[in-house]
């Protein structure tokens, strides 16, 4: 009989049904724990499930009993793997679930923010159309997605998937090369020519050491085509200070940010001072949350789980074994 814990089951909607493992097991759920519940909470567990709670050395070497974190995401910087590699537990997480879900959240700001949907929805309750006397009124530029530049920052499924649906649209995909980065190959444009001529910018990079603050002040000073930013991936990859700066001085047509950092992001943070704008959208990172998305996520993550005690691990994540 193997104890599996959920430490953080709110993560998910609760419409999202979880099945039982095909194995002898108690599975126990809470629904948040906080840093000085997660040893309470993991006491006799072998399988732990995470998604947000941080796991630290200091709280993993206190549970020697732990054979698996299965990490209900596909980031993995909640838990220290190498402790988890020199100890040998294992870390598996989500994989491929959003290949829909978040392209279609990046062009749901894309295109909320192009034409200018919120300020003109803003005044149809505020009686501007009433006022206006005709059919339509022209309080805010409205532009079409056919034929613009798109420069995607981040070339993996996600990125692809949006230059997949760009082209639909008639747009033009640019793939940034890596910053600091020559010679990777025919997909990719120079950053700095993404950055001059690019209509909209959108990111789809991981946050690391390399990326983080990606985007700051030299960034928005070298964008000579005013692109909205668009930002579904991580918090830390642009500087929000420099977002701010970038709006005010009208170096940036405007910004659609699905993440933040921290999250949730404290009110008087660069994002939440600047989230009533017209010409800004800010969601709850919750572009990977689509109810299709989401029960995706939680039958692999069972399937991680069962295919580790069948002996046959899957999605295990690299050093964490």
């Amino acid at each position: 009989m193997r104890k599996i814990v959920f430490l953080d089951r709110a993560t998910l909607a609760p419409q999202i049904r979880l099945r039982k493992p095909g194995f002898p097991h108690e599975l126990v759920e809470h629904a948040q724990t906080t840093p000085d519940q997660v040893l309470d909470h993991l006491a006799g567990a072998e399988i732990a499930i995470v998604n947000k709670v941080q796991l630290t050395a200091d709280l993993l070497e206190r549970l020697p009993q732990l054979k698996l974190i299965a990490v209900a995401a596909t980031g993995t910087d909640c838990v220290d793997k190498e402790y988890c590699r020199t100890h040998g537990i294992a870390v598996s997480n989500i994989r491929g679930y959003a290949i829909n879900t978040v392209p279609e959240h990046t062009f749901a700001l894309m295109l909320a923010l192009r034409r200018n949907i919120v300020p003109f929805r803003q005044d149809v309750l505020d009686g501007e159309w009433q006022k206006s006397g005709q059919f339509c009124f022209f309080n805010h530029p409205i532009h079409d997605l056919q034929g613009a530049r798109l420069g995607i920052i981040g070339e993996g499924v996600l990125g692809q998937r949006v230059a997949d649906i760009a082209r639909a649209f008639g747009m033009v995909p640019l793939f940034a090369a890596h910053k600091g980065k020559s010679g990777l190959g025919p997909l990719y444009t120079p950053w700095d020519v993404v950055l001059e001529t690019s209509d909209i910018i959108t990111l789809h990079s991981p946050l690391t050491p390399e990326t983080r603050g990606m985007i700051a002040m030299p960034e928005f000073r070298q964008m000579k085509r005013r692109p909205l930013i668009i930002n579904t991936a991580r918090g830390g990859l642009v500087v929000e200070e420099d977002l701010v700066t970038a709006l005010d001085e009208g170096l940036i047509g405007g910004a659609g940010f699905d993440v933040t950092l921290p999250e949730p992001p404290p009110a008087d943070s660069p994002l939440m001072r600047i989230a009533g704008r017209p010409n800004v959208i800010v969601t709850p990172h919750l572009g990977w949350a689509s109810d299709e998305a989401q029960q995706a996520l939680a039958d692999q993550l069972i399937d991680n789980i069962e295919n580790f005690v069948a002996g046959t691990p899957s999605n295990l994540v690299m050093g964490a074994y």
